[in-house]
């Protein structure tokens, strides 16, 4: 087991509803500690952990988050402002009502108008697989691929599931060649991490994985 190439992908995350600002900064020693991917924040803390890891790691926080039905007015807005406070990426859920209606075109705008403000910045559409079906997570491939997107993320981890293999399998056969695949929920384990990374996730959110190697069997790894 590749244990640096897991933690290289891991965005070590805290979106808990308690979250201090002590546990955060925190979250940023362990994330530049263990050189993971970035740390995945509340927008709340953006600034402030923006200033105290000086660019050694990646910010990473969320909009319209969890449930997704907020105005696109809203999540433009809170996209403009993450970035503006320092954030580098933007884990964005889209409005899982409109895939239930099939209407597309606004999730597609959507996610079109918030990348374009990232520009440059990383974007990943969490499509909240759970409640969707096979097919809707099907047409999301498309529409995320189409909205250029670069990545396609799982959930939320506040909903009835997190990422399964069998949905890992269905993006990876889905998305166009440019959209990258990142797992969330429920990886509490290295074998979890490897198994989705074999399976081609390009990035895990996870708080668990870096509390397993603070565990003394897994020091100096």
């Amino acid at each position: 087991m590749d244990i640096e190439k897991i933690v290289s992908r891991v965005d070590h995350t805290l979106l808990a509803q308690t979250a201090t600002w002590e546990e955060i900064k925190k979250l940023c020693e362990e994330g530049i500690n263990y050189k993971t991917a970035s740390v995945c924040i509340p927008p709340v803390f953006v600034k402030e952990a923006a200033a105290f890891l000086e660019e050694r790691l990646p910010v990473c926080t969320v909009v319209g988050f969890p449930n997704g039905y907020s105005t696109t007015d809203s999540k433009l807005f809170e996209t403009e402002n993450a970035l503006k406070n320092g954030a580098d990426e933007i884990d964005m859920v889209i409005h899982v009502g409109a895939v239930k209606v099939e209407d597309y075109d606004c999730i597609l705008n959507e996610i079109k108008n918030i990348k374009k403000i990232c520009g440059k910045k990383i974007l990943k559409v969490i499509i909240e697989s759970c409640l969707l079906s096979r097919e809707e997570k099907i047409k999301m491939c498309e529409i995320v691929t189409a909205a250029r997107a670069d990545y396609i993320k799982t959930s939320t981890g506040f909903s009835t599931g997190g990422a399964t293999v069998q949905d890992i399998k269905l993006f990876a056969e889905h998305v166009g060649k440019n959209v990258k695949i990142k797992a969330a929920g429920g990886i509490r384990t290295l074998e979890d991490a490897q198994t989705f990374i074999e399976l081609g996730c390009s990035r895990l959110g996870t708080s668990s994985i870096v509390r397993i190697l603070k565990a003394e069997e897994w020091r100096g790894y």
